[in-house]
């Protein structure tokens, strides 16, 4: 795995949130975030320390970019649920040891994994007054039932996001001001960026015409593996080994 370091501004910033956030973040390593500067929070400290990034002068995150959902319920052991492809062999892009504990046996191979925390919501923050930007990390402490703190009274930016969030991953936020779905039918059953919710869905809809409306129907598509594209490092491609002449 290529470690990845972090510009000495960033190092910096990294230096002054672990004296003034100690004991309430924990650094993510750099490897796994391509150099850029990654914390994870327990979510009982997520508004606290979102109020410090925010207010504190030698922060000032005033503006949250991105909320997201993630699911790790087969980080770790495959990028794909699948029953007619193999989950181990070449050119599979897994990291191992990273979280991970055995869940139960498999009857196509031995054992299949999970991650020891499942749902997460990860932030990305920009700071205007000094241009650097940070991403935070929550996981819910609760699989059965995920619910953090909304940060919407931190940033109102969050308000869709967090509603996306919901309607995807079925993550709840706690003190939302109208928490509802934002991107599927109002009608929609289940969360469908969740990793155990089948790729053809449950239902399908169509416009009936002798009914005059929409209505639902058994799903009717055949379910297929895809193979996700891999992207491999190689050196024929580095800039320095490019002949000056085909530039």
């Amino acid at each position: 795995m290529r470690t990845e370091q972090l510009s000495p501004r960033l190092a910096a910033l990294a230096e002054a949130i672990d004296a003034r956030l100690a004991g309430r973040v924990e650094r993510v390593p750099a490897d796994l975030n391509a150099g850029q500067l990654a914390y994870e929070v327990d979510a009982a400290a997520l508004l606290e320390v979102c109020r410090t990034l925010r207010d504190d002068e030698a922060f000032r995150f005033e503006m949250l970019m991105d909320l997201a959902g993630v699911d790790y319920l087969v980080y770790g052991r495959d990028e794909w649920q699948t029953a007619s492809a193999t989950g181990t062999g070449f050119s599979r892009g897994v990291f191992r040891g990273y979280d991970i504990i055995p869940l139960e046996q498999d009857d196509r191979d031995s054992t299949r994994y999970r991650p020891k925390r499942r749902f997460a919501v990860v932030y990305n923050l920009m700071s205007i007054t000094h241009n650097w930007r940070l991403r935070l990390r929550a996981f819910c402490p609760d699989d059965t039932q995920p619910l953090v703190d909304s940060v919407t009274g931190i940033w109102s930016s969050a308000d869709w996001y967090e509603r996306e969030a919901f309607d995807l991953y079925g993550i709840l936020f706690r003190g939302h001001p109208d928490l509802r779905r934002i991107l599927t039918d109002y009608g929609f059953i289940g969360h469908p960026f969740r990793k155990d919710f089948p790729m053809i869905g449950h239902v399908e809809m169509r416009y009936d015409p002798e009914k005059a409306r929409v209505v639902y129907e058994p799903v009717s598509i055949e379910p297929r593996t895809l193979v996700p594209k891999v992207i491999r490092d190689d050196h024929r491609y580095e800039p320095e080994l490019k002949d000056p002449s085909n530039a």
